[in-house]
């Protein structure tokens, strides 16, 4: 009996060792993932939210629109559903420093989300105010978004409830071609900002 259950709380243990991810973990990983540099203009996302038993429950594709003026980024979501819903969700993401950002949005989330970046890996928490038919449920959104190469970032979100996870959002990411790109003609996303300012 208790070897059962020095084995149990061994494995819970270990079970929460693995969940201590942090992004100074991947400092060293490529491409390193610049917010304002990825989300500047374009992007297109598609995505799907599954319940905590796994079942599929939402599918949806977000495009986004991203501005940078040296300091903040803003982000214009506009969200369609595959039952038609739609949504949008502006965010204003703030650089603080080399590996710090702010992010806020008047559009359910509730408080100041505070961004980490390390290497290729961007993590952040934040609460928000999920609409449920006619009250508002306030939940935890923990979102990790690893950028894969130039164009692609994969986004993994879960989302909590006094701790208990209710369920997960997987996005896939993809940034579109400025029209200087569409071109070919040879300007590339960072000149074009560039010769922006």
């Amino acid at each position: 009996m208790i070897r059962t259950w020095v084995l149990s709380v061994t494995c819970l243990f270990l079970l929460v060792g693995c969940s201590g991810m942090k992004p100074e973990d991947f400092a060293d990983a490529e491409p390193r993932f610049v917010l304002e540099d990825y989300f500047e203009g374009q992007t297109r996302a598609w995505g799907i939210f599954q319940d905590r038993f796994g079942n599929l429950r939402r599918q949806f594709t977000v495009d986004i629109e991203g501005t940078w003026d040296g300091e903040t980024l803003t982000l214009v979501e506009d969200f369609v559903y595959d039952d038609g819903e739609t949504e949008r969700r502006t965010w204003t993401i703030r650089k603080i420093d080399e590996h710090t950002y702010e992010g806020s949005s008047p559009d359910g989330v509730i408080g100041t989300a505070l961004m980490k970046s390390y290497g290729n890996a961007v993590n952040f928490s934040y609460d928000f105010g999920l609409r449920l038919g006619d009250r508002t449920l306030r939940v935890r959104f923990t979102d990790w978004m690893w950028l894969q190469d130039e164009t692609v970032m994969i986004n993994r979100a879960t989302v909590t409830k006094f701790g208990i996870e209710l369920g997960e959002a997987t996005i896939v990411f993809r940034r579109q071609p400025s029209a200087a790109e569409a071109r070919g003609d040879g300007t590339g996303h960072d000149e074009a900002r560039i010769a922006a300012q």
